[in-house]
């Protein structure tokens, strides 16, 4: 007698949930979706081309590259029905390269150059701008109507200055450093004398605005193939013949009517004989891990990023420490049901989480303040907070405290909510009392949940950049030195050494970011190692 395989019922129930419907790519979606994808896809990519046509007038061939990567990602994956996991993930991963991978890629790229104030250009950028900036009027040259612009969008402080000219026989140019263009005459609109009064797609600058950029105009003037163009006063330029001519076989400058020579030296142009300033322009390059040495063998940013470095510790510990242990006390005291009204003072306890960090930076500063501060007022004290360092210290932490521990006090009775009330009465069974309770049982379970949270806050106080610039800009500063305050994080000194001095080199800077980028990530990692070992707990 043979024997037959059959089915049991109870398997021929599930039978149909053992195998996955396949989707059937066969019906077509209505034609209007069709349209409306395809409209999208097509929006991104003239989008895509539009930045790379840009890109390759700046000459940044590597981004070009990486624009059209992503023009063929996009094109690849929504041109087709397959691939439906990367049509939601493709998106996530685009604004992740922009602002998490490319920021750190272009930050460790920088911290290897002598990118700065007076190093921004190409060296045959900074060739051109030394000559055209000392030109001198050519006798019998012709003069220019001028107006002074920049190019519309810009802001008229910081934007690139540009010169609109009306040459003798009316014809119209811009120019800026990279040289001079014709301006189509349907796009301009001059007054009576010749002078440019608007010009398409240009911000025409009041007196005002060219009066507070003087400085920059001083060194500004437009390269020509002969000399350059350069403004006298606010309404007239000339074509001028420059005193710095630059020797390509040599490689060096010299000055046509003092006879000195300038030599290449640090990316500056400086005098032979080594008397006297450099040139004020000089150009970006390569300087390997010279960024990286002086961080850590000069001895004032040697002894400064150590003074730094340890205060930038004890006060993200403090200050993690300090508000997660008030914000559960708190969010123990009022998760006790015989309290009545708690939801008003739950409430009344997340206020400072809701206050703007600028506002409250500012009234604490103010309220510290040694004079007519509060604090002094009304204790009768007479400490002078923010100009003693320890002080300081202290009044920034108490003002951090203040700012944190709503933060920490929502997650902690979120956490203690989710704690089922069985733990507590079988610790309560057992003998354990209250501390016990709360130490033995509550803590390492509120640690499962907020352990993570609690790294988090680490690193985001590491370089709490706004509450100490705001409070009192990493002051006070001691020593007659102004560039290590008492109160620096290495975020902020690191602003500091790239846009506070006279000289401002984000060079360095990118140096300093990338040491704090590594100090978070290995505290990270081994603070995620900790918190994953209390998930034993549960």
């Amino acid at each position: 007698m043979s024997q037959q395989a059959t089915t049991p019922p109870e398997d021929a129930e599930l039978s149909h949930l053992a195998e996955p419907e396949h989707l059937d790519y066969g019906t077509r979606p209505p034609l209007w979706l069709t349209v409306v994808k395809w409209a999208l896809i097509a929006l991104a990519l003239a989008v895509l081309l539009y930045v790379a046509q840009e890109l390759i007038e700046a000459g940044h061939w590597l981004m070009v590259i990486l624009v059209a990567f992503v023009a063929m990602c996009i094109l690849a994956v929504y041109s087709t029905r397959r691939a439906v996991p990367l049509k939601y993930l493709l998106p996530g991963l685009l604004f992740a390269l922009a602002l998490q991978i490319w920021p750190l890629i272009y930050t460790v790229s920088l911290s290897f150059t002598n990118y700065g104030d007076g190093h921004l250009i190409s060296k045959e950028e900074a060739i051109s701008a030394i000559e055209a900036s000392s030109v001198r009027p050519v006798e019998g040259s012709a003069r220019f109507s001028l107006n002074i612009a920049v190019p519309e969008g810009q802001d008229a402080a910081t934007g690139d200055l540009t010169y609109l000219l009306t040459d003798p026989d009316g014809n119209f140019f811009a120019g800026d450093l990279e040289g001079v263009e014709p301006l189509d005459p349907a796009t301009v609109e001059a007054g009576i004398s010749g002078r440019i009064t608007s010009a398409e797609g240009f911000t025409i600058l009041s007196a005002s605005e060219v009066n507070d950029r003087s400085a920059d105009l001083a060194e500004f003037a437009v390269p020509t193939e002969t000399g350059g163009i350069k403004q006298i006063g606010l309404s007239e330029a000339f074509i001028g013949e420059p005193t710095k001519v630059w020797d390509e076989a040599t490689d060096t400058i010299t000055d046509t009517l003092t006879g000195r020579v300038y030599v290449p030296e640090g990316a500056n142009f400086v005098p032979q004989d080594g008397v006297g300033p450099p040139l004020p322009q000089g150009w970006l390059e390569n300087v390997g891990l010279d960024n990286y040495t002086e961080a850590l063998t000069n001895p004032t940013l040697r002894a400064g990023f150590i003074k730094v470095l340890l205060w930038n510790f004890a006060f993200a510990a403090i200050t993690v420490v300090s508000t997660f242990l008030l914000g559960m006390l708190l969010a123990l005291l009022f998760n006790d049901a015989r309290l009545k009204g708690r939801g008003i003072y739950r409430s009344l306890l997340i206020l400072p989480y809701a206050l703007p960090i600028y506002v409250t930076a500012l009234v604490w500063s103010s309220m510290f303040n040694q004079d007519f501060g509060l604090i002094n007022s009304v204790t009768g004290l007479d400490i002078n907070w923010l100009g003693d360092p320890w002080m300081a210290r202290l009044a920034l932490l108490i003002t951090n405290l203040w700012l944190g521990f709503p933060y920490m006090f929502i997650v902690c009775t979120g956490a203690l909510q989710s704690i089922p009330g069985e733990v507590r009465e079988a610790a309560a069974i057992d003998g354990a009392g209250p501390f016990r309770t709360i130490r033995s049982v509550i803590m390492p379970l509120l640690l499962v949940a907020v352990g993570p949270l609690l790294i988090a806050s680490f690193a985001f106080n590491f370089n709490n950049f706004g509450l100490v610039f705001l409070f009192n800009e990493g002051g006070p500063f001691i020593g007659g030195q102004s560039q290590v305050g008492s109160t620096d994080l290495l975020i902020s000194w690191a602003y500091r050494l790239a846009l506070g001095g006279t000289q401002p080199n984000f060079g360095l800077a990118s140096a300093i970011a990338v040491f704090i980028f590594f100090i978070v990530a290995l505290i990270s990692y081994q603070g995620f190692r900790s918190t994953k070992a209390l998930e034993d707990v549960n």
